[in-house]
């Protein structure tokens, strides 16, 4: 008699379930492995939000300490972030602009690694 529970062998049923879950993790990990998310391989990309910050900070802490006048704080007027290359040498730059007095503009310069690398009070 044609029974429709034909015995199976226990161990090719969980050799297939087993290759079936490691090609079903396998699958699902190769994205995961090849993604690199916003910041780049490295995680070395240094954001012009980043960039206004650390530069705030450190506008902020020039008023005062008094190597910026008070009215750098009182006539602000703008607040610009962008990317400035000489030569090989790639920044970032973070300029502040007030209304009125001279100079009109400060620069606070980072690597495109986020660390500070000088500024300008002259406005030039």
């Amino acid at each position: 008699m044609n029974d429709c529970f034909e015995h199976r062998n226990p161990l090719k049923l969980f050799t297939a379930l087993g290759l079936g879950v490691l090609l079903l993790i396998f699958l699902m990990s190769v994205p995961l492995a090849l993604a690199h998310g916003p910041k780049g391989h490295d995680g070395s990309e240094f954001t012009a939000l980043e960039a206004a910050k650390k530069g705030i900070k450190l506008y902020e802490e020039l008023v005062a300490s008094g190597k910026l006048k008070e009215s750098w704080e009182t006539d602000l007027k703008n607040i610009e972030v962008f990317p400035r290359q000489r030569g090989e040498k790639r920044e970032v730059v973070v300029k502040f602009t007030r209304s009125k007095d001279d100079p009109l503009f400060v620069y606070i310069f980072f690597t495109e690694k986020g660390n500070y690398s000088g500024s300008n009070f002259t406005g030039n």
